[in-house]
Order: structure tokens, then C-alpha cells, then sequence
């Protein structure tokens, strides 16, 4: 055990501490030979039958020990602050309040937890590395306060190896200057040291005397390459500010020029991103819309991860409407998981201003048979120009409108489906600005996209000047056997009367 730690330790009458823990007595034992006093434990913790007085260096005997039972009753009624907590009271029911209220205490430095307050004590004096200590020459001079785990990293610093050179050259002069003439045997006489071991003693520290100049020395050529490198590294330190400068001067310009890239990249993808557009793009409002990926959008259709899909944009001319389709997968309201839907969406262009509005041609969709059958699905439909669908758009785009139930789903579903092929489909889209006849749907879409547009309309016209005469001679034919029947009739009835 070590003595009672208390927060009013300094202000407590130093004949109270314990010159051995620095602590309040705890059982206090009076050496009699000096007469200061330490704690039991403490006297306990030194070996062998001599005592050495941690105040004064006297030794003492075991045999003139004396448990000091009188100056313990005196300090019962001494004033203390508990170094826990606020409480305040007498040394006497100390030990008390320490049982009840800190029974297991912890160590502020390493949260090592303890089993009574005097083995916490004795960890911090003694043992806990990470406590703050005194450097042992502190009465020499050196004053540093460091953690226990760094004493021995101090010891070999510059200021304490130069506190202990001092220390050194001091002891020894002492010793020589107390050795000299005949001052000898009254050294003997007050230190009780017999003369071998003080002379050992003396060679001892001549020999540290020797070692420490040699120490010494070598501090001092340390100092001076220190000194050195100090002034090296200054320079490097200025250079490295010069250079530190120069790199935020080259970085900012390397930024600047990064920056720039960055626009022209920008650029250069917008511009291929509008020569793709126009490249993909048809002015003639006519659109072909190829749909890759088939199988995977059906499944973003069906998850509703992805509803519907949009087609680029076409244009009725160069300077006409903008527009493109919308189409459903998996379809769009009550066609929803029954049919496609495919809608038709006006969007806003650059000529709106000079257009007609409301928008009012009639829309035809076609999707394509991929197979030499082809039996295309087609359906058209007029728009409602009572509708915000087909008025001048305010936005990008219009509400889209369409054909809810265009295809059913169960085309899809088929094993040879002839209108998804390698996980592509087509759909076409035309303008109808002539009013094309229903019946020759078919044979405008069976026609080959390879085909120019003026060729397609040349082919398509003929076809309708065809059809037109073929119907005429057909109606005159119709007439005539009509008018021969009607003169059989007639002679028939004649010969009958």
C-alpha cells in the first residue's frame, strides 16, 4: 500500500507527507536516526536490514523503526478533499468514504479499472506509462514533465543529457574537494561509508566524469551539424515554397486548359450528337423507327422500370412540323397488358411560329412483317383538332395521342414471330398529306424503303391511277351487262303479251 492521495495535498503541512510516495502518511513509521517519517508500506518495499530515508539518504535499522502511533491519532482530524469527488471531511472516515462510494476506481489516464483506491494509487506512482511524470533531476534542473513510456526516450535528449553532465561534474568536485587534505574522516564519520567504498565511489565518477566530457563533446559536434542541416533545411524549405508556388501556377493553367478541353469535348460531342440526329432524321414525314433490344424493353415495359420509349425525331419537311412516336410495350391504360400502344406526339420546332394550327393530316402506323409474307399490321387515325394534343406546342412536346389497342400482345408471344426478328422490330410512320385510299395501304408499305421518296410517290400514284381505271372499267362493265339485262327483261315481257 502507499499513502491517502488527496485533491489538498499542497496546502496539507509537509510533515504529513510521506517523503518516500509524495503521498499523506498512511501508518506513519519514524525513522530514528533522521527523524522524518514515511509509511509503513513504503519502509516495506526497501530490502535488507537498512533503511534509506528518501528525504535526507540516512539509513536507519530496522531495530530503530518505530510505528509513530501518537503522530497517526494527531492526523485524524486533519481536513480532506477526496481526489474523486467533492466530498470533504477528516482524514479518519477517509478510508471510509473511499470504501463505499469508490470501490472501484479507474485510472484517468488508461481507463484501467482497479479494486480499491490504493491500488490505483500505487499503479499511477509506480507503473502506468501513461501518466504524466516528473523527470527524476528535477532538483538538478530539468524540469521537463513527460509521460513514463517516453522517460527513457528523455533521458537520451539533449536537455537532459545536459542537466546530468552538470549533475556529474558537480558530484565530483564535491567529492574531490570533500576527500582533499583532511577532511576525510569527517566525511566518513557523517556518511558511515567506509574508505574502499568511497574511493570506489571517487573512480566511479571520475571514470562518469570522463564519459560525460566525451558526451559532451559529442553534443556539442551535433549542435553543430544540427545547426547545419537547420540552415539546409531552411533553404530547401524556401526552395520548396518557390516551387509549391510554381506548381499552383502550372496547375492552374493546366486546369484552365483541362477546362477547355472539357468545352471543346462538350462541343464536339454536341455537334456529333446533331450530325448523328440529322443524319437519323427524315424530312419528308415519312420515319422508319428501328427498336432494338425488343425482349429487354418488353421486360422494363412489363416491370413498369420503364413504361415506354420514345423515338428520335422526323419532320415533315425541312421546314415542317417536328415530331415523334411513343410506344407501350406492354400498352398504356385499358390496353395495358393486351395490347401495344403506339402514339403519335407533336413536339415543339424552330419553323411553329409560320405553321398551320391546329396539326390536322391524317397519321398511318405500320409494323412490319419481317418475313416474305408480309402481312403488316396497319392502322391510321385523323387527329381531334379540338385537342391540346394537336395544337401549337407550349412545351418540348405534346400530350401524345394515338392508338391505344394497335397490336395485340399475343403476337409477341407467337414462336415464329414475324414481326420481332433477331430482337429488332419496325415501325413505320407516314404523314398523309394526300389522303391516301385505305385500300392501298398494303401496297405503300410493301413497297422498298430502299427506294427513294420521289420514287415511292411516283409508284404510289400510278398504283391509285391504275386502280382508279381498273374501277372504271369495271363500273362501265357493270353498266353495261345491267343495261343488257334490262333489255332481255323487257323484250322477255314483250313476248310474253
Amino acid at each position: 500500500m502507499v499513502g491517502y492521495n488527496t485533491q489538498n495535498l499542497d496546502v496539507i503541512q509537509s510533515s504529513y507527507i510521506c517523503n518516500s510516495c509524495s503521498l499523506l502518511l498512511r501508518e506513519p513509521v519514524q525513522l530514528i536516526d533522521c527523524g522524518h517519517r514515511m509509511c509503513q508500506s513504503c519502509v516495506s518495499e526497501q530490502s535488507g536490514n537498512k533503511i534509506t530515508c528518501a528525504d535526507c539518504g540516512e539509513q536507519t535499522t530496522q531495530e530503530k523503526l518505530l510505528i509513530d502511533r501518537g503522530f497517526k491519532n494527531d492526523m485524524q482530524s486533519l481536513s480532506i478533499i477526496c481526489s474523486f469527488c467533492s466530498w470533504t471531511g477528516i482524514l479518519k472516515t477517509y478510508q471510509s468514504h473511499l470504501d463505499q462510494n469508490h470501490s472501484n476506481p479507474t485510472c484517468d489516464s488508461c481507463d484501467q479499472k482497479f479494486n480499491s483506491v490504493n491500488d490505483l494509487d500505487r499503479h499511477k506512482l509506480f507503473s502506468c506509462e501513461k501518466t504524466t511524470v516528473v523527470c527524476p533531476l528535477k532538483q538538478c534542473g530539468c524540469e521537463e514533465m513527460v509521460l513514463r513510456l517516453r522517460l527513457a526516450e528523455h533521458y537520451i535528449s539533449d536537455q537532459h543529457q545536459i542537466v546530468l553532465a552538470k549533475f556529474v561534474r558537480q558530484m565530483n568536485s564535491i567529492l574531490s574537494t570533500n576527500i582533499g587534505n583532511h577532511s576525510l574522516i569527517s566525511c566518513y564519520q557523517r556518511t558511515d561509508i567506509d574508505a574502499n567504498e568511497l574511493e570506489k565511489i571517487s573512480r566511479t565518477m571520475n571514470i562518469l566524469s570522463d564519459d560525460i566530457k566525451i558526451l559532451a563533446d559529442e553534443l556539442e559536434r551535433l549542435a553543430i551539424e544540427r545547426d547545419q542541416i537547420h540552415n539546409k533545411l531552411q533553404s530547401f524549405i524556401q526552395e520548396s515554397t518557390i516551387l509549391k508556388k510554381s506548381i499552383e501556377e502550372q496547375k492552374t493553367c493546366i486546369d484552365g486548359i483541362t477546362l477547355n478541353e472539357e468545352r471543346t469535348e462538350q462541343d464536339l460531342s454536341s455537334l456529333e450528337q446533331n450530325l448523328n440526329t440529322m443524319n437519323l432524321n427524315s424530312y419528308d414525314g415519312t420515319f422508319i423507327w428501328k427498336i432494338t433490344n425488343v425482349e429487354e424493353k418488353i421486360v422494363a415495359a412489363r416491370s413498369r422500370t420503364q413504361t415506354s420509349i420514345y423515338s428520335s425525331p422526323f419532320y415533315s419537311s425541312p421546314t415542317g412540323y417536328k415530331m415523334c412516336l411513343r410506344l407501350y410495350l406492354n400498352g398504356d391504360g385499358n390496353a395495358q397488358n393486351t395490347h401495344i400502344s403506339l402514339f403519335f406526339v407533336l413536339m415543339r420546332g424552330e419553323y411553329d411560329a409560320i405553321l398551320t394550327f391546329p396539326f390536322c393530316f391524317k397519321v398511318i402506323f405500320c409494323l412490319y412483317d419481317q418475313t416474305d409474307q408480309q402481312k403488316h399490321i396497319i392502322d391510321s387515325f385523323r387527329p381531334d383538332i379540338r385537342s391540346n394534343s394537336f395544337q401549337r406546342p407550349r412545351s418540348d412536346m405534346n400530350i401524345a395521342s394515338g392508338i391505344p389497342k394497335f397490336a395485340p400482345l399475343t403476337i409477341f408471344q407467337q414462336e415464329n414471330n414475324p414481326y420481332v426478328r433477331n430482337d429488332i422490330m419496325f415501325i413505320k410512320v407516314i404523314i398523309d398529306f394526300d389522303n391516301t385510299p385505305k385500300p392501298i395501304l398494303p401496297y405503300v408499305f410493301n413497297l422498298s424503303p430502299g427506294l427513294t421518296t420521289q420514287i415511292q410517290q411516283t409508284m404510289i400514284r400510278q398504283q391509285i391511277e391504275k386502280r382508279e381505271q381498273e374501277q372504271q372499267v369495271l363500273n362501265s362493265s357493270t353498266m353495261n351487262i345491267e343495261t343488257d339485262q334490262s333489255i332481255t327483261m323487257k323484250g322477255i315481257q314483250e313476248f310474253r303479251q
